[in-house]
């Protein structure tokens, strides 16, 4: 672990559920990220992965300020990020940028490329003075790929790839330290995919950046990612390494989703026993008492009803997990 240039200490973002059509009144609270930490190191990729809903946009939203927290402490660089307001909070987003999952909503189609990519300079002009940002949009538009002949075209007339990869250049603009990359491919299809997996890995290995990397396929984030956490309806229940998650996973619910990975060798996936989860996935709004997982879980006890297990080191377990039976022999259903 290198030194860790962000910092994210017991997250918590809950929306109000309010009803009544004249007089609103609060009755409950959808509790979309619930008291999730961890730590991001320079030039590192920690991949956030769980099904849809468990709080991952949301937590790349906070982590930007595009949704103000309900508690915790966000730090870069030991700055805190959620007490900012105006042109602090403005300077220190210089050094963090997002790339958001849909390439075709998150382009103004009413701007050329030039006016997409070079808008942060408007903000930050100190970056880029107003003579040299045509050539400046240029350059990115190479360092990612795309002819820079293209300034002058508008989104429509990119498939969804090229689309993409101009919202990287745009992130890219500041010279940011870190990216929040929400499901960046998960609108592209698998050979556009691989494309752009690969660009970021290279300006990763270029420009000394830092991922959070957050998705739902497994092995998208296996090819990218230095760490991994997974999360469960608002929670982090694991954090490792690629190697320590991918294989020995200490919580149930990585178990199952790992035995939902597709394996294209017809002689392993015979060999291979996939984890069938029964029920549904929890309201948010009235999560379980104890462990979040432990109504579609076969490991449930009475312990996990009563307790709610914390993001830990366990007994036999190289990496922190959010179960109470983590250091048990790897059990699958019956």
């Amino acid at each position: 672990m290198t030194e860790p240039i962000l910092e994210v200490e017991n997250l918590v973002k809950h929306f109000p559920v309010k009803v009544g059509a004249v007089v609103k009144r609060t009755v409950g609270h959808v509790r979309a990220v619930d008291g999730v930490s961890f730590t991001l190191g320079k030039g590192e990729t920690l991949g956030i992965v769980g099904e849809s809903g468990c709080g991952k946009s949301t937590l790349a939203q906070v982590l930007m300020r595009l949704e103000p927290p309900t508690s915790g402490a966000v730090r870069f660089r030991g700055q805190d990020i959620l007490g900012r307001k105006g042109a602090a909070l403005r300077a220190l987003r210089r050094q963090m940028q997002i790339v958001l999952q849909d390439p075709y909503t998150s382009l103004n189609p009413r701007m050329t490329v030039a006016d997409i990519v070079g808008e942060p300079f408007e903000i930050h002009p100190e970056v880029a003075p107003k003579g040299e940002r045509r050539a400046r949009v240029q350059e990115l538009l190479d360092v990612v790929g795309l002819n820079p002949d293209f300034v002058n075209r508008y989104p429509h007339q990119f498939s969804g790839g090229q689309r993409q990869r101009i919202g990287i250049a745009r992130a890219l603009a500041l010279r940011p330290e870190v990216i929040i990359c929400d499901e960046p491919v998960s609108a592209l299809d698998v050979s556009i995919q691989a494309q752009v997996m690969n660009l970021l890995g290279s300006l990763q290995r270029e420009f000394g950046l830092s991922y959070v990397f957050i998705a739902h396929d497994l092995s998208v984030v296996r090819h990218l990612s230095d760490r991994v956490g997974v999360m469960y309806l608002g929670k982090m229940v694991e954090l490792g390494t690629v190697e320590q998650v991918y294989t020995r996973a200490a919580h149930p619910y990585t178990q199952a989703l790992l035995s939902a990975v597709p394996v294209p060798d017809p002689a392993v996936r015979e060999g291979r026993t996939r984890i069938r989860l029964t029920g549904d996935v929890p309201s948010p709004v009235d999560p379980p008492s104890g462990c979040r997982f432990r109504t579609r879980c076969w490991k449930a006890t009475d312990v996990c009803a009563s307790e709610e297990p914390e993001l830990a080191g366990r007994p036999g377990v190289q990496h922190p997990s959010a179960c109470h039976h983590a250091g048990e022999e790897y059990l699958l259903p019956t």
